[in-house]
């Protein structure tokens, strides 16, 4: 399996949540996350995706210039449409393509900024990983408002925690 098959992977298993969920679920604040949304996790996903996208285009990706739409964190229809309109533009790409990021490690506004060479492939991870992280806060967030709505057991874990779990191991870990 490649990066951008991996990619696909979690692309289906968020896009198969966001068709479950009614906006109000969607956009109820959590005491969970500290007042923010299932949304609001969703639009972070969906704007990695979106940097990645349009990083490849301008040949630098900048993760911390976010575009932050609303309409993703309020409409799980939209916010569908906007992850599989970024993913699509990046299947068309070659993995082994380099690619600079711009890193960003202070808050300070006038701090510099290190570009970073990576590839295609590697940034792929970055944005599984990342999206895994907050599938796994998600499926807390959507626990506690009881949704009833049937998520997938992998959703938000690992592939390494699923081997983990599949081999035997697993009886000491939070299964989320």
């Amino acid at each position: 399996m490649n990066c951008k098959e991996g990619t696909q992977i979690i692309v289906d298993q968020m896009t198969d949540v966001l068709g479950k969920l009614d906006a109000g679920a969607y956009a109820q604040p959590l005491q969970l996350f500290n007042g923010s949304t299932i949304g609001q996790h969703f639009r972070h996903i969906i704007d990695f995706y979106g940097c990645l996208a349009r990083g490849l285009n301008e040949g630098r990706i900048d993760y911390a210039r976010r575009e932050r739409d609303k309409r993703i964190e309020t409409n799980p229809a939209y916010a569908s449409e906007m992850l599989l309109a970024y993913t699509g533009e990046i299947k068309h790409c070659d993995e082994s393509e380099e690619v600079q990021i711009l890193a960003d490690f202070s808050a300070d506004l006038n701090a510099e900024r290190p570009v970073v060479k990576s590839t295609l492939a590697r940034e792929l991870m970055y944005a599984y990983d990342h999206a895994v992280h907050h599938l796994a806060m998600i499926k807390m967030g959507l626990k506690t408002l009881n949704a009833n709505i049937e998520l997938q057991d992998e959703l938000g874990v690992a592939p390494s925690t699923l081997k983990y779990w599949k081999e035997g191991g697993g009886t000491e870990e939070l299964k989320i």
